[in-house]
């Protein structure tokens, strides 16, 4: 475990939860959710948030057995060099993640905001901000998702606007899709979740970190609470076949908003979104380092440029609609096979292991 010092208190998992998981994906998760499952979309969501408490469970059972971060526990397993391989999996898939994260917020704010934005100046005022942040160590990062859960919370207001004009009996009837539908919308919705496998990493910076389980299926409720809300309201606002024609329904809810002192509020509330944005990129970088450090002894400064300079080079050379979807669907591929289909086999076979030593003994 780390010393106490770098050390972060149990309910600060709250924060780190849900500020990983809410990001870019929820300005414009519900046109791939309603494309499935139509009225239903609710259901999708509620069930998604389920099974991701279960994984954080399934994620504490190990981690609370090894008392130490994934990576060592690959190594314990599976021996120093296929405990390694593992760890680059993990490297990789959080390098990629912080990537589409970027140039996914890039391009909202290119079509949004700023149609002739530098993306290469941009993105690297964006990599030095990180760079910056990630200096501080981890109780830094962990403060900018403490600001950037609390600071946005008034853009959530701003949502009640719509209501006035949504019809609630779009909702009905309830469940008119098959368990295949809803079983696709499901899958799709739990990928809007993904960013809690950082818990992975960071669980030995956390003081006594056993009692943290609850904080961090409380930040999954929130974000669970927070995409069922905008889902209902966008349900209730648009038709199904409108929908499909919004890429980001979540700012298209924005476009009605009125107040006295800005036309366009989607303005203040992209911008805003940077906010958000920075605790997902400053969490997988900060959690991609880490994993580098325990493969090979080098100083984490050197290891964070060297990330930072591949995560600039893949955002600016990605271009298109066509490439940012495609780098999308390879993000989401990579995190369920790894979260739900590689964390409770891993955790099972540590299970089976240890009571298979206990016997011996």
């Amino acid at each position: 475990m780390e010393q106490k010092e770098v050390q972060v208190s149990p309910f600060l998992v709250f924060f780190l939860i849900h500020g990983i998981q809410v990001g870019v994906g929820i300005l414009g998760f519900q046109r791939i959710i309603i494309k499935s499952a139509g009225n239903d979309g609710w259901i999708a969501v509620i069930a998604a948030g389920i099974i991701v408490s279960l994984v954080i469970a399934i994620q504490y059972n190990l981690l609370n057995r090894h008392k130490n971060d994934i990576f060592q526990i690959q190594k314990e397993l599976f021996g120093k060099f296929i405990g390694s391989l593992f760890g680059l999996i993990w490297i990789v898939n959080w390098i990629v993640l912080t990537v589409t994260v970027l140039r996914s917020f890039i391009e909202v704010v290119e079509v949004w905001v700023f149609s002739t934005i530098n993306i290469y100046l941009f993105a690297l005022i964006f990599v030095i901000l990180i760079y910056y942040c990630l200096t501080g160590g981890f109780r830094v990062v962990t403060g900018i998702c403490v600001l950037g859960t609390i600071i946005p919370l008034y853009l959530y207001l701003t949502f009640l606007f719509p209501l006035k004009y949504t019809h609630m009996h779009n909702l009905l009837p309830i469940w008119n899709h098959s368990i295949k539908e809803m079983s696709v919308a499901t899958k799709d919705m739990a990928l809007s979740y993904l960013g809690f496998s950082t818990l992975l990493m960071y669980y030995p910076y956390i003081k006594h970190a056993k009692s943290s389980q609850k904080w961090a299926h409380y930040g999954n409720i929130l974000t669970c609470f927070i995409y069922l809300f905008l889902m209902i309201i966008t349900i209730g606002y648009f038709s199904e076949k409108q929908i499909s024609h919004h890429i980001w329904a979540t700012l298209s809810l924005w476009k009605i908003v009125e107040l006295p002192f800005v036309e366009r509020f989607e303005y203040i509330g992209i911008t805003s979104w940077v906010l958000m944005i920075l605790p997902n990129i400053c969490l997988f970088v900060w959690a991609a380092a880490q994993g580098i450090g325990r493969i090979i002894k080098i100083k984490q400064k050197k290891v964070v440029l060297f990330i930072l300079l591949i995560v600039y080079i893949l955002t600016v050379l990605i271009n298109g609609r066509d490439q940012i979807d495609s780098l999308n669907h390879l993000t989401a591929n990579l995190g369920l096979y790894m979260l739900f289909g590689y964390i409770p086999i891993i955790c099972l076979y540590s299970y089976v292991r240890s009571k298979f030593k206990e016997k011996k003994k």
